[in-house]
């Protein structure tokens, strides 16, 4: 039975040493669980050809989960190289055209915004900072960031 066996498995992995440890790993197998061979389902070399064939199979899936897996970590690690410069300049002329836009707030809602957003308070905390209803920080801050949008060109 060797001879088909190995023959079996090397059609399915091409690779000849591996072949032969899988042919190994199943022969093995075969004399670990010989009493579970139901002579009633079929002959004996079906049985072992059977057992050779699902062996093979998952060592191709086997290898290709670790593929994959390399692939993924290699892909996960890779320094993406970007420019510095270019994301400076970005990043500067952005922070320009807030500004800009920021300054043609009212100084009401300037002020409500930058406590918001800048300071990191919540509504209730601006309200309390400034000594003003929660209501009127709402207020502002809604016509403050809709007036952001329009002068940024952001669409809603």
């Amino acid at each position: 039975m060797a001879p088909r066996v190995l023959g079996l498995v090397k059609r399915l992995l091409v690779d000849h040493a591996q072949s032969e440890e899988v042919t190994q790993e199943i022969f093995l197998e075969i004399w670990q669980s010989a009493t579970r061979y139901e002579p009633a389902r079929g002959g004996a070399s079906t049985w072992i050809m059977t057992m050779a064939h699902r062996r093979a199979v998952d060592r191709i899936r086997s290898s290709q989960a670790g593929r994959d897996r390399d692939t993924k970590i290699g892909i996960r690690d890779l320094a993406v190289a970007y420019d510095d410069v270019s994301e400076t300049v970005e990043t500067r002329i952005e922070h320009e055209r807030v500004e800009k836009a920021m300054s043609r707030l009212t100084e009401l809602q300037r002020q409500a915004i930058s406590l918001a957003y800048y300071g990191g308070f919540s509504q209730s905390e601006v309200a309390a900072q400034l000594h003003i209803p929660l209501g009127t920080v709402k207020t502002r801050l809604r016509d403050g960031l809709i007036r952001l949008r329009d002068e940024l060109g952001v669409a809603s």
